[in-house]
Order: structure tokens, then sequence, then C-alpha cells
């Protein structure tokens, strides 16, 4: 049984698919005997062919999607519409020929309505690059799809390139497709062409469209190699940086950078200066301060002649300047302090050599108690011999007279 229902499954959601990649054919003729027949769609390759029953030496093809109208001129039996200037078919849109002959003209128009359950298509659509070529994509879930309806993303680099599907989605809780994630993303400037179907067992789901250029959906990398050279007097700054790193732009002329100083120390004002923009790779800072320490920042975007994002890409990584200290005073307090040290280490040397420190540091005698005097003449046994004198005594005899 669960196998019957796979098989059930899987066949209709390859009948999806196969629908999806075949041509569209227009069913409602506006005259059946015109003489224009089997209009039909290529919607990969925006092309609108038919078969004529007449020579026609003119023919003019038009696409209306919600009042706004795109007009080219066909070559025999086909028109190409120009990805750049063609609309989604997710709305609905309207198909129209008209053919000149010498005497005569013939038109031919159809509407082509998107089929399956209104709302169950894919909502907020969006895709990113960023890391040069890394692309993210998620959408919603449309919000009148049954709760087990799965999509599937299918796009189209360009004209010439063959459609893939997704290869690495992005799930949600209950396991339904929200996203995909792409590498090696190569950014041309040719319209890319998104396609997210979807797909359920009993239901018919609505398709959702989009043609975009990648270069305007590229989150651009911050300057590289941000450097502030600083001089004190004069007081000024040369800021210099290199472009983005982008893999399909090499042309430096096709940015411009603004540069955001702050001061560190001070608190930012209410109201902000204009921000400084430049379309150099450097910029001079005149309201330079040795003593106030900045940072400064920079992002870049395209200029509009290129095929550059117009939108601010990513700050670069803060650096700091100035704030530099005033040395002067600490070499001098260290130059008294090292020759403090030295006069100190000189005058322990001359001491050491040629003096001696009993008799800097004389002993202090201490007072002789009566109570230890005896003690000290008995640890006294060592006879000190007293100096002998030469002299010659002389005895004078005194006699008592009576």
């Amino acid at each position: 049984m669960l196998a019957c229902l796979g098989l059930i499954f899987m066949t209709h959601w390859m009948l999806l698919v196969a629908q999806m990649y075949d041509d569209w054919q227009c069913t409602n003729w506006e005259m059946s005997d015109s003489p224009i027949q089997n209009l039909t769609l290529n919607w990969w390759k925006t092309e609108l062919s038919w078969i004529s029953t007449m020579n026609f030496t003119k023919y003019n093809c038009f696409m209306t999607v919600n009042n706004n109208t795109v007009k080219i001129q066909g070559k025999k039996t086909n028109c190409i519409f120009v990805r750049n200037l063609v609309f989604p078919l997710h709305n609905g849109a309207n198909f129209s020929v008209i053919a000149e002959a010498t005497n005569s003209t013939y038109s031919v128009t159809c509407e082509y309505i998107p089929q399956g359950i209104n709302g169950s298509a894919i909502e907020n659509f969006s895709c990113v690059i960023y890391d040069i070529s890394l692309m993210n994509c998620t959408w919603q879930a449309g919000r009148n799809a049954p709760g087990d309806t799965q999509y599937y993303l299918y796009w189209q680099n360009s004209r010439d390139d063959d459609q893939t599907e997704c290869e690495l989605y992005i799930k949600d809780e209950n396991n339904r497709n929200r996203g995909c994630k792409f590498q090696n993303v190569t950014i041309k400037d040719k319209t890319t062409y998104f396609l997210v179907n979807g797909s359920h067992k009993d239901f018919l789901i609505q398709f959702y469209d989009n043609y975009t250029k990648l270069y305007t959906i590229e989150r651009l990398p911050p300057p590289l190699s941000v450097t502030a050279n600083c001089t004190s007097n004069p007081g000024g700054c040369i800021i210099r940086w290199q472009q983005p790193l982008l893999s399909h732009v090499e042309n430096a002329d096709c940015f411009e950078y603004e540069i955001n100083i702050e001061n560190k120390d001070k608190i930012p004002k209410e109201k902000k200066d204009p921000p400084v923009i430049v379309a150099e790779n450097k910029y001079e800072f005149k309201s330079y301060n040795a003593k106030e320490k900045n940072i400064l920042k920079i992002r870049a975007r395209g200029k509009r002649r290129c095929s550059v994002n117009r939108k601010w890409g990513e700050w670069s990584d803060p650096i700091e300047f100035g704030g530099e200290k005033d040395y002067f005073l600490f070499v001098i307090l260290l130059l008294i302090a090292l020759g403090t040290i030295l006069v100190t280490l000189l005058h322990y040397c001359l001491c050491k050599r040629y003096c001696s420190s009993k008799r800097i540091f004389p002993p202090i005698p201490q007072p002789r108690g009566k109570f230890n005097m005896a003690a000290e003449d008995d640890i006294q046994t060592e006879d000190v011999p007293l100096p002998q004198k030469s002299c010659t005594e002389e005895v004078t005899v005194i006699e008592e007279v009576t």
C-alpha cells in the first residue's frame, strides 16, 4: 500500500516537473480563423513562436503584465524577449502578435493564467550573494498551501546556460524546503531566472518565478588594506585603501566610498555631519589633532554605469589613529631615574672598595651592669701583657733630723 502511494506521488511529481519544462501553448484564441496559429512560449528562453499560414513582412510581439507592456520586433515566426525587460509569469500575462502584410494586418492575443490553488505559491522570496561566490535563497510557504506541500527551486544563470535544480536545500521544522545554498556562483551581466515550483499529491500548486541580475543582490565586502598616515606639523592624515575583492569587477573606477571618522573620546553629536563620499582610493583628513584618538571605517558601493550593487556594502574593520602622548616629560623623568641609579651604584662600589663598614657604622657600646660584672670578669680569661717601660729609678733617702 505504501509503495503504491509512493509511486502515485512520484508519478504526479514527475508530471508536474515535466509540465514545468514543457513549453506553454495558448489555447484561448480570440480569432480561430487567424493566419497565426499555435502560439507557444518557451519560458526558459522567453521566446514566443507561432505558425503562420500567410507571408507577412513584419511581426511585432507584445507582452503585458499588470498594465506594463514590452514590445519587440519579431524575426520570421518567433520573438525573443530581452530578459532585462521581461516580466515574471506567476501573476499571469497577455501575449500578442501583430503581423503586417502589404495590404492587411492581423493580430492575435492569448492570455496566460497560472494553474493551481490561489495563494499556494511561495512568498517573500529573496537571495543574497556574499563572500564572492556564495549565495543563499530563502522563501516562505504559500499562505493557502497545504501543510505537506513541497517546493523545488530551479535556476538559469543566463539564457545560454542550462536550468538546474538546487543541490543543497534548507529545511524547516516540517522538513519542507524553505531555502537553498549555492556555491561557486559566477556573477554575469545577464539576467538570471529563478523558478520555485510547488508539488502536492492531491492539489496543483502555483509556481513563483523571478528575473534578477545577480550583481544587484551581491553584498559588497569591505575595502581592503585601510591605512592612515598622519603628521603633526602640519596636522593631517592621508588615508588609503584598496577596492573590495569581487570576482567580476576589476575596474577600480566602478566604486565610490563612504568615509566614517569618529572621535573616540567625545560623545557623539545628536546631529551628525553628512557622510564623506569619495570616488578615489585616497582621502585627505585635514582636521587631524595628534592628541585626539579617532576611529576610521570605510565601506563601498557601485557606480551607476557599472555592474556593481548600488547599495552600501560592509564596513571595514575599525582602525584607530591619533591620540599620541607627549613623551618629553616621560623622557626627562626616565633620565633622572637612570642618573640616580648610576650615582647610587657608583657610591656603593667606591664604599665597598675603600671604606670599612665598621668605620662608617661603629658598634654602639653597651652599658656594664652591676649584676653581670662578675660574669664578664670570669669570661675574660685571656691575659693581656702590660707594656713595659724602660726608665731609671732614683731613690732619695730622707733622714729624720732629730
